[in-house]
C-alpha cells in the first residue's frame, strides 16, 4: 500500500501543494500533521507509523516534511526501512527512493544523501530559531516587543466548565477545547488556582 505523509508547521500554513504531489504519486491514504518537525511526537505521524507494514511505501514530498531533527530523522528512516521493512520515496529527491537501486551501492548512496539532507533540515531549523531569537532581542531593545498577547478568558465559562471537569463529566483535554486554549495554558490556569 502507498501511504502519504504531509506536514506543515502551523495551522496557518497551507498543505495543498504537498497533498497534490502525494495524490499524483498514487497514494491510497494520506496522514497530515499541522505541527513542528522538531520531533516525531505528532498524532498523525504516530498513527501512520503504527499502521505501516512490510512492503508498504511511505511517500513524503521532501525530507524536511518528515522532520527537522537530524538524529531522529535517521532513526525513523532506519525503523521504517529496516525494522518495519517498508520503503520510502522522497519526491523532491529521487536518490532517496528505496524502491529503486536496492543493491549495496544504491543503499550506500541513499544513506549518504539521507545523512546530508537530515543535517541540512536540522541546520535550517536551528537557523530559523536563531533568527527569531535575534529579531526578538532587537525588538525588545527598541521597546517594540511585548511578547505574545494574553488571551482573554471568559471567567463564567471557565468556572462552569471547571465544575463539569471536577464532577468528572469532561476530561482536561475537553476542558481546554471548550475554552479554546492549549492544554498547557489550562494547566497553568488550574495551577494558579490550586486545582492541578
Amino acid at each position: 500500500m502507498k501511504i502519504g505523509y504531509a506536514r506543515v508547521s502551523t495551522v496557518d500554513q497551507n498543505e495543498a501543494r504537498q497533498m497534490e504531489a502525494l495524490r499524483e504519486e498514487g497514494v491510497e491514504m494520506i496522514y497530515m500533521d499541522k505541527k513542528s518537525g522538531k520531533d516525531f511526537n505528532r498524532p498523525e505521524y504516530q498513527k501512520m507509523i503504527a499502521s505501516l507494514k512490510k512492503s508498504d511505501v511511505l511517500v513524503v514530498h521532501s525530507i524536511d516534511r518528515l522532520g527537522r531533527n537530524y538524529d531522529e530523522i535517521t532513526e525513523e528512516w532506519r525503523k521504517i526501512t529496516k525494522e518495519i521493512g517498508a520503503d520510502i520515496i522522497v519526491q523532491d529527491m529521487p536518490l532517496l527512493d528505496t524502491t529503486r537501486n536496492r543493491d549495496l551501492t544504491g543503499k550506500l548512496i541513499a544513506d549518504i544523501v539521507l545523512q546530508v539532507f537530515s543535517y541540512v533540515a536540522q541546520r535550517e531549523r536551528e537557523s530559523i530559531r536563531q533568527r527569531q531569537k535575534e529579531g526578538i532581542a532587537i525588538a525588545k531593545a527598541q521597546g517594540k516587543y511585548k511578547g505574545r498577547a494574553k488571551k482573554e478568558i471568559n471567567k463564567e465559562l471557565f468556572e462552569n466548565t471547571k465544575i463539569r471537569w471536577q464532577n468528572g463529566e469532561i476530561t482536561k483535554v475537553q476542558f481546554a477545547e471548550i475554552m479554546g486554549i492549549s492544554r498547557s495554558t489550562l494547566y497553568k490556569l488550574l495551577e494558579d488556582e490550586g486545582n492541578d
